[in-house]
């Protein structure tokens, strides 16, 4: 769990794993959860689960979300909660946002990804779902 003062801002940080170039998505959702008194810190296009979870562990993030358009979501995703889990910080909720099959949003939810949004997910889905992961890791 993070260390900063409960009264404080949530802290989410936003990725963009693998070689998946288009962040349009993920901007709009980090300004969305900005809009609504987050702290976003953006990771940017082309991260490795590697670089995404110490950016994660150097920020005292609250929250992780990934976002995958590339179909690279089996192999990169359970790689990040693999990685939390390694460095004790497996109790950081991670949610997911992109092109993911349904099927392999089943597989994904059990092995530990939060929360899911397709296309059309609405901006206050998102944020109200960030809200409550970031209470229930308190």
């Amino acid at each position: 769990m993070p260390l900063h003062e409960k009264d404080a801002p949530i802290r989410v940080l936003i990725a963009k794993p693998g070689l998946d170039g288009h962040d349009r998505g993920a901007k709009v959702v980090a300004r969305a959860l900005r809009d609504a008194g987050m702290e976003v810190i953006y990771a940017g296009l082309r991260q490795t689960p590697e670089e995404i979870v110490r950016a994660a562990l150097e920020e005292d993030v609250d929250l992780i979300g990934l976002s995958i358009l590339s179909g690279a979501h089996m192999a990169l995703f359970p790689k990040v909660l693999q990685l939390l889990k390694r460095e004790h910080a497996g109790d950081i909720p991670v949610f997911a946002g992109g092109i993911i099959p349904d099927e392999d949003a089943r597989r994904l939810r059990k092995a530990g990804i939060r929360a899911i949004f397709g296309p059309g997910s609405s901006l206050e889905e998102i944020v109200s779902t960030a809200r409550k992961l970031a209470r229930t890791a308190q």
